[in-house]
């Protein structure tokens, strides 16, 4: 019996250590994020139109990674797919490389508007120049209006040329996918 608790003991002991090692590196985001990525990769969590379209706003300010300040306005008149993230959030993590897939798929159909919620911008940066991702990345310069209801990232929305929400997602998922392919296309053909 005694063995059996010291045996125990041990164990929970390496577990506890190799998970403090992995939280003290920095690592732990990355972990999760791939983890997800793995449930993302079966396809179960995919994202959906909305029943209840609304119009989206496009009263607010964005500034690109090179400090360029530019108006959402300027997105109107375009499919956009708008992704809330930040590098601090697994699951925004675990979607990223199948929101790069679609982007480079239809970057020339759909505008994309990766929005960073991180404090420390570098962090972002940072993020994007070590995965090499080059989709279009922002930083908020202004408040954001209600219709984006972002209260849970990664949040995304797709807005037709009309500027309705077609597309409302909270939480990750597998955007590359044929269903929402096909979804894109049909909204940049106007149809």
């Amino acid at each position: 019996m005694e063995r059996k608790l010291k045996k125990e003991i041990i164990e929970w002991a390496l577990i506890i250590s190799i998970g403090g090692f992995i939280y003290l590196l920095g690592w732990h985001t990355e972990i999760i994020g791939r983890l997800q990525q793995f449930v993302l990769y079966t396809g179960v969590i995919q994202p959906s139109e909305v029943e209840d379209e609304r119009l989206a706003s496009y009263d607010f300010y964005l500034e690109d990674l090179e400090g360029n300040r530019l108006s959402f306005d300027s997105f109107k008149d375009e499919v956009v797919f708008v992704n809330f993230w930040a590098t601090w959030c697994p699951p925004c993590i675990a979607e990223m490389p199948y929101i790069h897939s679609i982007y480079d798929v239809k970057k020339k159909e759909v505008k994309f508007v990766l929005i960073s919620l991180d404090q420390d911008e570098s962090k972002a940066k940072s993020f994007i120049e070590r995965k090499e991702f080059d989709f279009p990345v922002y930083f908020l310069r202004s408040s954001l209006p209600k219709t984006f209801d972002t209260h849970a990232i990664p949040t995304t929305y797709v807005i037709d040329r009309d500027g309705y929400i077609k597309v409302e997602n909270h939480g990750m998922a597998k955007y590359n996918s044929e269903r929402f392919r096909d979804l894109l296309t049909e909204l940049s053909e106007g149809k």
